[in-house]
């Protein structure tokens, strides 16, 4: 049986949000949530939020067992980009942009 839970709108670049998805990806359940606990990566909190979703969702709709459950498949895609604009030298502007992640 698969369990879903998703998290949209994260202020967190994919490509860096990717970095911690790659080590809990295939883990037990709460081997993930140890290391996701002891990560200093800022997208480690709301991944965590994520999977305690995920397992919540688990127990209580499905009446599965904490014990047998493993992270078989986690996505991070691209959100939606805010954009902003900050002064540079001789009267120009740059803009910037500020990523957001859905991890799924």
């Amino acid at each position: 049986m698969e369990v879903r839970a998703s998290a949209r709108y994260i202020r967190v670049a994919p490509r860096k949000a990717r970095l911690v998805v790659d080590i809990v990806r295939g883990m037990d359940v709460d081997k993930a949530l140890q290391q996701l606990n002891f990560s200093p990566k800022k997208a480690a909190k709301p991944l965590m939020k994520l999977v305690q979703s995920a397992v919540a969702n688990a127990e209580h709709n499905f009446d599965l067992k904490r014990d047998n459950l493993y992270i078989k498949q986690l996505l991070v895609n691209d959100g939606a980009t805010l954009k902003g604009w900050t002064p540079r030298a001789f009267g120009r502007e740059t803009q910037i942009r500020k990523r957001t992640s859905h991890f799924g």
